[in-house]
């Protein structure tokens, strides 16, 4: 799995872009995010919801990087930190370019989350 690049509204992965926020799994594999899953909580997908924590948590993550935005706007929720925390996770929030070189980088065993917008 290679994540090729990434620009406001998208991101290239494996020469597949993609126009919506990705999950990349522990497996590669590399699915739409469900923003509903927190947008129904907070109004808005800039706040993860614990919901969609245990919707992005795998058995075995040791990581989750998550792509910020190119500004930076995805926090966590108090929530969903508390879930990854009793999880054994640690969370990386960065904006999106520098989470993509982080996930890049990364050897654990990690989820990524990218938000491709704001």
């Amino acid at each position: 799995m290679r994540i090729e690049g990434s620009e406001f509204g998208k991101i290239t992965i494996d020469g597949r872009t993609y126009e919506h926020d990705v999950i990349i799994r522990l497996s590669g594999d590399v699915e739409k995010r469900r923003k509903k899953l927190s947008k129904r909580q907070y109004g808005t997908s800039h706040t993860i919801s614990k919901v969609e924590a245990k919707f992005i948590f795998e058995k075995g993550c040791e990581v989750v990087i998550v792509g910020t935005g190119h500004q930076g706007n995805v926090q966590l929720s108090p929530e969903a930190r508390d879930y990854f925390e009793k999880k054994h996770c640690n969370v990386i929030l960065q904006p999106t370019p520098e989470a993509i070189r982080t996930f890049k980088q990364s050897k654990a065993h990690k989820i990524g989350l990218i938000h491709i917008t704001c």
